[in-house]
C-alpha cells in the first residue's frame, strides 16, 4: 500500500545542499584554526624522526590547558633572529622547560637534566654513527615560561644551542617563549608508509623536576 503521507520534495535536498556545504566548510575552518593543523617538514633538522616532505598533524589546543613537556615535538613561531623573518614556523623537540638545569655532557656523552643523564635514542645516526648530543659543552638554566629546544639531527639544526652560541650565551635569545608555541606534533600522517605516533620517549620519564 502506498504511504499517503506527503513525501518531502526531492528538490529540497538541492536547496539544503549549499547550507550543508557551508556548515562543513565552517567546521573545517574552525577545526584548523583552533584545534588541528597540518605542517610540512622542509628541512633535515629533525631527522631521522622526521624526514623532509613528511606531513605532521599538530594539536593546537593542548597547550591552552598545560605547558609543553620535555620530549614533546612542538611547532612554534621562531624569533626573527632565528629565521630572518617574522612568523616562520619551526619544529623541534623540547629538551628543557622553565627551571631546568641542562648540561652537556656527562662521561658517557649524554645531556644531563636536573642532575639526571638523558639517553637519546632518536638522535640522528647514519651508517651506525650517531650525532653527539651537542657540538660543544654548555651549562644553562632555562628561564621560567621558556623552552630549550633542539633538533634530533643535532649537526644540522638551528636550535637553542646554536643561538646560545651566536648570541654570546644569552639564555633568553636561545630559548622560546611558551606563548610562541603553536602546538604539539603528535603524528606523522604522510607518506602513509611512515605514518606513526610521535610519542614522548620513555627516557624522559625518569627526569626529575627542577
Amino acid at each position: 500500500m502506498i504511504d499517503e503521507q506527503t513525501d518531502k520534495p526531492r528538490s529540497s535536498f538541492w536547496k539544503e545542499l549549499p547550507i550543508l556545504l557551508g556548515v562543513a566548510i565552517l567546521v573545517a575552518v574552525l577545526v584548523r584554526f583552533f584545534v588541528l593543523q597540518t605542517f610540512f617538514i622542509p628541512s633535515q633538522s629533525m631527522e631521522n624522526t622526521l624526514q623532509i616532505d613528511d606531513r605532521v598533524l599538530v594539536n593546537k589546543l593542548v597547550y591552552d590547558f598545560r605547558s609543553p613537556h620535555r620530549g614533546e615535538v612542538v611547532v612554534f613561531k621562531a624569533p626573527v633572529e632565528w629565521s630572518g623573518r617574522e612568523g616562520e614556523d619551526f619544529i623541534k623537540r623540547v629538551i628543557g622547560v622553565g627551571g631546568d638545569h641542562v648540561v652537556c655532557c656527562d662521561e658517557q656523552d649524554h645531556l644531563v637534566i636536573n642532575g639526571h643523564s638523558l639517553v637519546e635514542p632518536y638522535i640522528f645516526s647514519k651508517d651506525g654513527q650517531q650525532d653527539r648530543p651537542a657540538d660543544q659543552e654548555f651549562d644553562i638554566t632555562v628561564p621560567e615560561g621558556r623552552l630549550w629546544v633542539m633538533g634530533d639531527h643535532r649537526s644540522a639544526s638551528g636550535d637553542s644551542l646554536e643561538h646560545w652560541q651566536q648570541s654570546g650565551q644569552d639564555i633568553t635569545a636561545a630559548t622560546i617563549d611558551e606563548d610562541e608555541v603553536v602546538g604539539r606534533a603528535f603524528t606523522i600522517f604522510w607518506p602513509v608508509n611512515r605514518a606513526r605516533w610521535l610519542n614522548v620517549p620513555e627516557q624522559y620519564d625518569s627526569i626529575p623536576n627542577s
